[in-house]
């Protein structure tokens, strides 16, 4: 069997090892599995590719991937996981840019002569849609990092300015894939799209982000995908297009999750700032307040509780206190389950992540559809950190959130929400979850009051 054999049969084993790792990603239960499939895809078709390429600076390579390793390394074990959707913002970014910096190369490569209608074409493709990544994606960290303001930025005619800086960089593409080899051309062309790339985020609220972050994965993965083709690269076409695929697939579940279409998020500025007349509202109404042995008592002597994590939870990094409560309701024989949003925190899968930290068992992990029908017979939720995902103005036909899927908590007998104040979720507006006759707040910081629901539970 030749080289050339082995090769190919070394990619097509690296391919399976991407689909099935992707599959794995699926369920809590194998995610782990799943990403160490993926890397070892990767891995196989990156030796692969620098041996068929007969590269001969290996120490240069070993070093690099060295360098690599401890920078990912440190990332993953010093990361917090309210931070993982900026983290996931610069890995698309830093993808994007890689695909760029390749299609660069090769227009480099080239050497000033003609290039072929193909080869130009993918080369602006790779290009574009790579420094779109790049440099939207790094806008989207900014504000979820609170650097960039997470206001929607708008400015007068800031749609046709934008249309006027696509259809130029659509007459440059075209003339440098028609074989134009100009540099200052391309130079131009890679400048403007980078440009492009912050004009296309600027204007989205920061409420929406996790969307942009999951869209421009998406298109990292078809820059690579551009960039494979540029190189003639099988795995790297394969690899692209899973990741581009996969990354729409999700942006349109959280779109359906938050009943809103991608054009809406794109370009409604849902998630800028809420109008003080909105804000002002939040509180006025009379709420019951307990403190944390009056909702010790209450969930201690429930039968069945449902526990609804949101982003709060983890910015106060309560899962393990949340976890010994739910153990010690566990001792008392109340059945305790999690019911979990599609877009709770600030990503996909980010409370499975959030509770699997603290060794909540899978099994107990509901989704909206199966978690609903379970409120009408529940005893009590226990809401912690969650607010949009729970509101019942999302029934109100005529509410900035109306026809958006909820959990439907309020239909529980009762109602504890662990939350630092009455504020505006995400949407900006009240939540009428807070003021129904059911409901419980439990007023606090949710590491804290998490941790004086432990203690009263215990001796309840």
């Amino acid at each position: 069997m030749n080289t050339a054999v082995i090769a190919h049969l070394a990619l097509l084993a690296s391919a399976f090892l991407f689909v099935s790792g992707i599959k794995q990603l699926s369920s809590p239960a194998t995610a782990r599995a799943g990403n160490a499939r993926a890397s070892l895809a990767m891995l196989v078709a990156v030796v692969v590719t620098l041996l068929e390429n007969q590269v001969l600076n290996w120490p240069s390579v070993a070093g690099a991937v060295l360098l690599g390793a401890l920078a990912g390394g440190f990332l993953a074990r010093t990361i917090r996981m309210t931070a993982m959707p900026q983290l996931v913002a610069v890995f698309n970014g830093l993808g994007g840019g890689a695909s760029a910096a390749v299609a660069g190369a090769e227009f480099m490569r080239l050497g000033g002569g003609a290039v072929a209608v193909g080869d130009g074409a993918t080369i602006v493709l790779g290009t574009l849609i790579g420094a779109v990544t790049l440099s939207g994606s790094f806008v989207a960290f900014g504000k979820l990092q609170g650097i960039v303001t997470g206001a929607a930025v708008t400015y007068p005619l800031q749609k046709t300015a934008n249309a006027v800086l696509f259809a130029g960089i659509l007459v440059a593409g075209a003339a440098l894939a028609a074989g134009d080899p100009n540099p200052q051309m391309y130079v131009a062309l890679a400048g403007a799209a980078l440009v492009l790339g912050v004009l296309l985020v600027l204007p989205i609220g920061g409420a929406d982000m996790p969307v942009v972050v999951s869209l421009l994965n998406s298109y990292s993965g078809l820059a690579a995908a551009a960039t494979g083709f540029v190189l003639g690269n099988m795995i790297l076409i394969i690899a692209g297009a899973l990741v581009g695929a996969s990354g729409l697939i999700l942006t349109q579940l959280m779109c359906k999750a938050m009943n809103r279409s991608l054009a809406n998020v794109a370009f409604g500025a849902f998630g800028a700032a809420a109008d003080t007349a909105t804000r002002v509202e939040a509180g006025r109404r009379p709420v019951r307040d307990v403190d944390a042995e009056q909702a010790a008592m209450v969930l201690a002597y429930a039968g069945s509780v449902v526990v609804v994590p949101g982003y709060g939870l983890a910015v106060a990094q309560a899962q393990h206190e949340l976890k010994k409560v739910c153990d010690l309701l566990d001792e008392r024989g109340v059945t305790v389950r999690f019911g979990i949003h599609p877009v709770a925190g600030r990503m996909p899968g980010h409370m499975n992540v959030l509770l699997a930290e603290s060794d909540v068992p899978y099994d107990r992990l509901l989704d909206l559809d199966e978690v609903n029908p379970e409120f009408d017979g529940t005893d009590v939720v226990l809401v912690v950190g969650a607010n949009d995902v729970v509101n019942p103005a999302a029934r109100d036909p005529q509410s900035a959130i109306a026809g958006m899927p909820i959990l439907d908590v309020d239909r529980a007998r009762t109602v504890i929400v662990m939350k630092r104040s009455l504020s505006a979720g995400f949407a900006g507006i009240d939540n009428d979850l807070f003021y129904r006759e059911n409901t419980m707040m439990f007023f606090g910081d949710a590491r804290q009051a998490m941790s004086d629901l432990a203690r009263e539970v215990r001796e309840a």
